[in-house]
């Protein structure tokens, strides 16, 4: 009785999510994570063809998904993302904020990797914080109201083991190549996630809204074999993670089996931080 009763904290039965970033690498994952516990996901993205499909390959699981289309950095946006959820199912209780600019996976930031500290674009700094940090405050914002409404509910942070920790700039390096950089943005922006996720929580101490981050280590995703050689190298399990190695930790803060943590920080990295 006892395994059953722990087991059935995992349950997402009759809860409802909302994704940001619900279309990436991770945030996909999540979102079937979320659907696989039997709660009702909005899977929210900007690019609004990624979107459907992600929810369109969660039929025939438990929870129902849909896809929002999402722009972090618009106020609006942000609060119809949160409405149309609510409209569809009800309520709102957990939002992962999972969108967020890197410079391997984000068209707009192609090529940044080659800027040096000195020459580094204040537009693109400017871009970053937008996203990383005041979409998250946006969606953030928009879903407490909504939460404090109903009664409570769990914000989920994605952070990085670089808002931990300084980038090992020597893993990118390449023979014969020009210098390449993890960009200034991204450990600024992923410590930032700390910082607002710790406020948060004490904020809504007595609320029944916990908040909570999650920093994954790095995920592999057809990296070259000189860096996944080079990354692998620095953890101490010796390799990269795999990109469905973060959705027990996700579940885990989502669910009633964290029910007692908040302003915490799980950190799923492979023991690169442990070094």
């Amino acid at each position: 009785m006892a395994i059953d009763g722990t087991l059935g904290k995992f349950s997402l039965n009759g809860r409802t999510a909302l994704v940001t970033g619900g279309a990436g690498l991770l945030g996909a994952e999540f979102c079937r994570t979320l659907a696989e516990a039997g709660a009702s996901v909005g899977v929210a993205d900007l690019a609004g063809d990624r979107a459907p499909a992600v929810a369109a390959g969660l039929k025939g699981l438990p929870g129902i998904a849909r896809p929002v289309g999402l722009d972090v950095t618009r106020p609006e946006s942000v609060q119809s993302a949160v409405d149309d959820v609510v409209a569809a199912f009800g309520r709102l209780d957990i939002l992962v904020n999972s969108a967020a600019l890197d410079p391997k996976f984000d068209p707009s930031q192609v090529g940044r990797h080659t800027n040096a500290f000195e020459d580094y674009p204040l537009e693109a700094w400017n871009q970053a914080l937008a996203v990383n940090l005041t979409g998250m405050f946006l969606c953030s914002q928009a879903a407490a109201r909504q939460m404090l409404h109903q009664g409570g509910g769990v914000i989920i942070n994605i952070c990085s083991t670089y808002g931990l920790v300084g980038p090992d700039q020597r893993i990118y390096e390449r023979p014969g190549q020009p210098a390449q950089f993890k960009p200034v943005y991204y450990s600024v922006t992923k410590a930032g996630v700390l910082g607002m996720t710790r406020y948060l929580a004490t904020y809504y101490a007595g609320k029944s809204i916990r908040v909570n981050a999650l920093t994954p280590g790095g995920v592999y995703n057809e990296h070259d074999e000189t860096f996944e050689r080079n990354y692998s190298a620095r953890t101490v399990l010796g390799r990269m993670a795999r990109k469905e190695e973060m959705n027990g930790a996700l579940l885990f803060l989502a669910s009633e089996a964290s029910s007692y943590m908040t302003g915490a920080n799980l950190i799923v990295d492979g023991g690169w931080t442990a070094l």
